[in-house]
């Protein structure tokens, strides 16, 4: 059996309630639900939350809440990997036999259904114990830079200083969007990113949700873009 596990705890303190918050006049969580079901990849798509008014939401949207988030997993250090173990040992007790499960963050209206398809292809033909999107950089983190009081700037790695660009090696980081893992892995409480393959995707489908600039621009991005074939 395959599931989605979205973690959607109710206690967001950069944008308050962003889980539930209206993205383009959808709750949140809504849409990644939506997105989940329309891959076609899943036998259920799951809520793990503490939260009543999120679990409501989220069945009116048509996933599953078989359980409550106890409060130790609910707080703001708790990391992804226990809480989708902990979904996952729960739904073996409801006599689900879960073999993969993805963890589909709440916030990700940017989210591709081919790219979990494709991540799920490769989890299975490499036998891997997870597979998550990756994107590059945008400019060389060898080059970054830091600013000092005095407004002067201090490259990190000053012996990069007059290297070009297109001679330093790409870097990646995550997408922050899903990650498909085998169960056995989330049980093991493996690290989810080490242990894990990276598929690379576009930058402009990567927004990570921090702030209402980064929502506003999401919010643009979806419009200009995704509404017409979502």
């Amino acid at each position: 059996m395959k599931i989605a596990v979205i973690p959607a705890r109710g206690g967001s303190k950069r944008i308050p309630r962003k889980n539930i918050k209206a993205f383009c006049g959808l709750p949140m969580i809504a849409r990644a639900i939506s997105i989940a079901q329309q891959s076609a990849l899943f036998d259920q798509v799951v809520v793990s939350t503490d939260d009543a008014e999120i679990a409501a939401i989220a069945r009116q949207a048509g996933a599953q809440t078989p359980f409550t988030r106890p409060p130790e997993l609910s707080d703001d250090l708790t990391p992804t990997v226990p809480v989708v173990a902990h979904a996952i040992q729960a739904c073996n007790e409801l006599g689900w036999v879960i073999r993969q499960a993805c963890c589909i963050y709440p916030c990700v209206p940017l989210l591709h259904p081919g790219d979990m398809a494709q991540a799920f292809e490769i989890l299975l033909k490499r036998e891997a114990d997870f597979v998550y999107p990756v994107t590059s950089f945008a400019h060389p983190v060898q080059r970054a830079m830091r600013r000092l009081d005095t407004g002067q700037m201090q490259f990190l790695q000053p012996q990069h200083e007059m290297t070009r660009t297109q001679d330093l090696e790409m870097t990646f980081h995550d997408a922050g969007q899903f990650y498909w893992g085998q169960a056995d892995a989330w049980l093991a409480h493996k690290k989810m990113h080490t242990a894990g393959l990276g598929l690379p995707i576009p930058n402009w489908r990567v927004v990570d949700m921090d702030n209402e600039d980064d929502w506003r621009r999401a919010e643009l991005i979806y419009m200009a873009i995704l509404a017409d074939v979502a």
